[in-house]
């Protein structure tokens, strides 16, 4: 395993600002979908900060083999549940719901599912939260912005984006969620965050996720040619792992309930992107252009003022450096399933 954090409170709290709020060691906290991409990273970074930690996960899309280093840990335990279903694990501090589909290759296919996770499942969840009195924090995602006509998006903009589209079905359940969670906190005064992703990339991406950096990885180390769906224009900001989740816990220490973005400020060309895996992983593979996909997004890009000037953050692995590792990690056994 790639070692990502030394995320005691120590370390992330000295460069933030005053407004972060502290919390004790021992907390018990829940993640639904844990032992999804993101999810398991958050299990690492909350284990290292001294909590105890509930997996919850259906394993749809998740997958065991990204908590096994964690197997003989006393302070994880793993739930093999639907959340779509009312569920209970007994007490906890804090619920960090990451529970749904993520990757195109995945919420295409199980779309009702991502819809019952994004209503269902945040229901569920914050019921879970209200019942114990826990704090929550949903991760939603850029998606909610579909494709912007603003750039960068910033926190206020409400969007562009098809209610009835193929991506739809990813894209109004992060909408539902949010408006379950500010209800729940309107209406029933929960302690609520939310964290808006920003693209992500790193160890732990399934290799045949349908995302961006993991097919040009996956072809360029098979050798296969490069796909680039439209002219290779279209921009993107992309964000390592270990950046995201120092963000996430960010948020989920501070005060602020509104929506933060975390997220890479500088975008790149897919064409680009294609163009650095390439030379990372020295392959000779060709790139070949096809037909635009439906609804993809012209741009991606945050505006991380509020991370900034609230919580102290912002991104520190560059590109190369996290697309090399990335590389590095689908080379190895771990990048094979």
């Amino acid at each position: 395993m790639i070692a990502e954090y030394d995320l005691c409170a120590s370390s992330w709290f000295s460069d933030a600002s005053s407004d972060l709020m502290p919390r004790g060691f021992n907390v018990r906290a829940l993640i639904t979908g844990g032992a999804g991409f993101l999810g398991s990273h958050l299990c690492d970074a909350l284990l290292a900060e001294g909590n105890q930690v509930v997996v919850v996960d259906n394993l749809l899309t998740g997958r065991i083999d990204n908590i096994q280093h964690l197997s003989r840990e006393s302070r994880l335990e793993f739930h093999d549940l639907d959340i779509c279903e009312p569920f209970d694990c007994g007490p906890v501090e804090y619920v960090f719901h990451f529970a749904s589909p993520a990757a195109p290759a995945d919420y295409m296919v199980h779309g009702i599912a991502t819809l019952r996770t994004g209503s269902l499942g945040t229901f569920h969840a914050l019921d879970l939260a209200r019942k114990y009195g826990a704090q929550f924090l949903l991760a939603s995602a850029s998606e909610v912005y579909g494709d912007p006509h603003e750039n960068p998006q910033h926190e206020d903009y409400w969007g562009n984006a098809n209610p009835i589209g193929e991506r739809s079905v990813y894209t109004q359940a992060k909408r539902l969620s949010e408006v379950a969670v500010v209800a729940y906190r309107r209406y029933y005064n929960l302690d609520t965050r939310i964290v808006r992703i920003f693209y992500t990339y790193g160890p732990r991406m399934k290799r045949n996720d349908g995302r961006m950096v993991s097919e040009f990885i996956k072809n360029s180390l098979l050798g296969e040619r490069l796909v680039i769906y439209g002219d290779g224009t279209h921009k993107r900001s992309l964000t390592y792992v270990s950046d995201t989740i120092d963000g996430i816990l960010r948020v989920a220490h501070s005060h602020e309930h509104e929506p933060v973005n975390i997220g890479r400020r500088e975008q790149i060309t897919v064409f680009e992107c294609a163009q650095q895996i390439l030379a990372i992983t020295g392959s000779r593979s060709a790139i070949r252009f096809a037909e635009l996909l439906a609804d993809d997004p012209k741009q991606r890009c945050p505006d991380i003022t509020k991370a900034r000037k609230l919580l102290g953050w912002e991104p520190k692995v560059d590109l190369q450096t996290g697309l090399r590792r990335t590389a590095e990690y689908f080379r190895s056994e771990g990048g094979n399933s």
